[in-house]
């Protein structure tokens, strides 16, 4: 994808501001005679996106569309955003209600309703310039109401009305965001066939498509007619190329063509960089990854927590996770802040390579900064200290401090994490701990191993808790097969204890199961 998130049929869209607030009922597009005044056109209502970061209330101004031709400019700098909204209103009284019932209709209507308001659409005659149609249809495809759209398109004869070059621009989008390259480049064909030429953003938005599904030989097709007919290639259309070239593979040729953008007159950017990097990363080749990486910190580029996270994710996969952890410290260093996915993707690289305190240590910073670790990672790292507190008892205090975070926040313990956490617990001789586990383990529904259970057994035996462990072994053989292992641990622990009697009822039950201990309880009659 390419990076600029602006209107792909506005030859100014890199002018855009970003962080102006549009309100959501009112998406708007901006014409402009001349560089002193602003008139505004309300095309659509659109549903604001339940993943944005912003106000349910308001959308983005880069979700707004705006007209291709050379006098259309997005809003001005000197025009006040309250100017902006009083303006808006004044035209929308005016305009918008011809078409508000309509989309309210279309947005959460099933499919016979929405077919059934493009024919009222129809008959009413209410699209009477094809610029209002386009607006509609824009509206339709920004909301990925695609069938519609098409209904609408294929309607468009009966309206009166014939497709401009912004008609075409926006099928073309229609069909890349279904996936659909092939039929956006015939409709590409056939706006060339009509004497139209698509702009730049047009061109780049095909080539995108065609490089996502690894169609590269179509993609430099597109590429070719763009240049054929004067259209010049922006960075954004060199980034869909290098992206398409890294996903099939092809390294080397996407490393020759960031070589020719370098000389050429335009400036590669940072997503150019990062591109290539991802490119080198995917085949085990991150050392010429970071110097590149290099190579844009001094052509004054500034990384972005994407550009670091692909070195990430070639440092994990290279089994190189703890050089990760240098990068993140020179990240910081360089007043780029780590995100979700890079501390994701660190603890995933550490775990995956048994660096279990270097993993610990990296999920305290997560913890910290308050971000949520996933049930999997955590279970596996509450696994990996487990393991490793065999040989390093200091981790036991880890062990407990991880266990009741994950009980506190509701986060799924598996089963082999409970067998392992009680093992740990009878290791470190905490075996009322293990015990009290053990049953919250079966309050939960988990059934534990048959070693889970006897090494619970053997530990509160030698703790002196015989009765404990004998309620333990009712548990063992409630549901599962007998192993003479545990009553051996018993009859012996209650010989210990001079509970004879208690011994030879133990017996007697290994018996009924169908198993012989080898330990015998003490004649408790004198000879």
């Amino acid at each position: 994808m390419f990076s600029c998130q602006a209107c792909p049929y506005h030859p100014a869209s890199s002018s855009l501001h970003t962080s102006t607030l549009l309100p959501a009922k009112s998406p708007l597009f901006f014409t402009s005679n001349s560089t002193q005044q602003a008139n505004f056109l309300i095309f659509a209502t659109l549903p604001t996106s339940t993943q944005s970061t912003q106000p349910r209330n308001y959308v983005p101004l880069q979700e707004v569309v705006a007209k291709p031709c050379s006098k259309v400019t997005f809003f001005m700098p000197k025009l006040k955003p309250v100017e902006l909204q009083e303006n808006c209103q004044l035209y929308q009284d005016k305009t918008s209600r011809k078409f508000h019932d309509f989309l309210e209709t279309v947005v959460a209507a099933p499919t016979p309703q929405k077919n059934e308001a493009v024919d009222k659409l129809q008959r009413e005659g209410r699209l009477q310039t094809i610029s209002e149609f386009n607006h509609l249809l824009m509206a339709l495809v920004t909301a990925d109401e695609f069938e519609l759209a098409s209904k609408l398109k294929s309607n468009l004869s009966s309206f009166g009305l014939a497709p401009d070059s912004w008609t075409y621009s926006i099928l073309v989008t229609c069909y890349c965001k279904m996936n659909e390259p092939k039929e956006a480049k015939t409709v590409l064909d056939r706006m060339l066939e009509n004497g139209l030429q698509p702009n730049v953003a047009t061109f780049t938005t095909l080539i995108n498509s065609f490089c996502q599904n690894g169609r590269l030989q179509d993609a430099y097709e597109v590429f070719d007619i763009m240049t054929r007919i004067g259209r010049e290639p922006t960075i954004n259309t060199y980034n869909c190329l290098l992206k398409g070239l890294c996903y099939v593979g092809r390294v080397e040729a996407a490393c020759d063509l960031l070589m020719n953008i370098k000389k050429s007159l335009i400036k590669p950017d940072i997503y150019t960089y990062t591109v290539v990097m991802d490119g080198f990363c995917k085949v085990g080749r991150s050392n010429e990854a970071l110097e590149l990486l290099d190579e844009a910190l001094d052509t004054g580029l500034t990384p972005n927590a994407v550009t670091y996270n692909t070195l990430f994710n070639g440092y994990f996969k290279e089994g190189r996770p703890l050089d990760g952890i240098g990068l993140l410290q020179q990240m910081k260093e360089r007043r780029c802040m780590p995100d979700y996915i890079s501390y994701c993707t660190l603890l995933h690289g550490l775990l995956k390579w048994g660096k279990t305190k270097a993993a610990l240590g990296m999920y305290k910073e997560m913890v910290g900064l308050g971000f949520q670790v996933d049930e999997r990672m955590t279970n596996t790292l509450m696994r990996g200290l487990c393991k490793s507190s065999r040989k390093e008892d200091e981790l036991l205090k880890d062990v407990h401090e991880v266990f009741e975070k994950m009980k506190n926040e509701d986060c799924a313990i598996y089963s082999c994490t409970y067998d392992l956490v009680i093992e740990a617990f009878c290791n470190g001789k905490e075996n009322d701990k293990a015990f009290e586990i053990l049953d919250e383990m079966l309050k939960t529904g988990y059934s534990p191993r048959t070693f889970t259970f006897n090494l619970v057994v053997r530990a509160l035996c030698l703790d002196g808790e015989v009765d404990k462990a004998l309620s333990v072994l009712m548990l063992i053989h409630k549901d599962r097969m007998a192993s003479r292992i545990p009553f051996n641990i018993l009859i012996n622990g209650l010989n210990g204890q001079g509970r004879s009697l208690d011994a030879c009822t133990v017996y007697g039950l290994a018996v009924k199961k169908g198993v012989v201990p080898q330990r015998e309880p003490r004649k408790c009659w004198p000879e």
